[in-house]
């Protein structure tokens, strides 16, 4: 990770923009990848969120998927290598999210003294990129029109507590961006090494390899 010189940090900083525009970008790409094909744009800190919101998206839709009784096994299976594939993916994004947060706020991991955020930026917004979804989607289960009533009435009730909860995140990520900035906390960068899809970290693939079975 590249830590910005001086200048570098002047000209981008005002690169962490309000938590609430990046609600807005949730909400807004949730849309319009509905709608078309999924095309990352901007770069930079947008970038980072984008490429990360879209990895949620990815997972949401081969989950449910994954879920259906109408396909043979090997579709099933096919849909889980990609959950695999895309929720590696999704937590290298968070990481970088968070590298590039420190890229300009260096003081962020220097200082011992100040006291530590155990959620990290990215963590947050990842959260906060699920919450998108899951709104956009229970919106949806509150306009069917091939349902009785009560699933109409369950699902607006579900539709205000996944709002609320949002509503709660988003404020904790605004606090956390200023607590940051101003020096007030200091944050780590969480690796999650994920062994799963490393054969040389997952005894089911490396032991096969040598011809040894797993009990299950």
């Amino acid at each position: 990770m590249r830590v910005l010189m001086d200048g570098e940090r002047e000209k981008r900083k005002d690169f962490l923009v309000p938590a609430d525009e990046i609600v807005a970008w949730h909400d807004r790409f949730v849309v319009k990848w509905h709608k078309e094909k999924i095309d990352l744009a901007g770069d930079g800190f947008l970038r980072r969120v984008l490429e990360n919101h879209a990895c949620n998206f990815h997972l949401w839709h081969i989950e449910d998927e994954a879920r259906r009784k109408d396909v043979d096994d090997a579709y099933i299976a096919e849909q889980k290598r990609k959950i695999d594939y895309w929720n590696q993916k999704r937590n290298d994004e968070i990481e970088r999210i968070d590298e590039w947060i420190v890229s300009l706020w260096p003081w962020v991991i220097e200082n011992e003294d100040l006291p530590m955020n155990s959620e990290t930026p990215g963590s947050i917004i990842d959260r906060l990129s699920i919450a998108s979804l899951k709104i956009f989607h229970m919106r949806q289960e509150t306009e069917r029109e091939d349902v009785e009533e009560g699933h109409i009435v369950e699902c607006r009730s579900k539709l205000e507590i996944l709002q609320q909860q949002r509503s709660d995140l988003e404020i904790a990520l605004a606090e956390l961006f200023e607590d940051l900035r101003e020096r007030r906390k200091r944050m780590r960068i969480y690796r999650q090494f994920k062994m799963y899809n490393d054969p040389r970290f997952n005894p089911a693939l490396y032991r096969k390899q040598k011809g040894v079975i797993l009990p299950i």
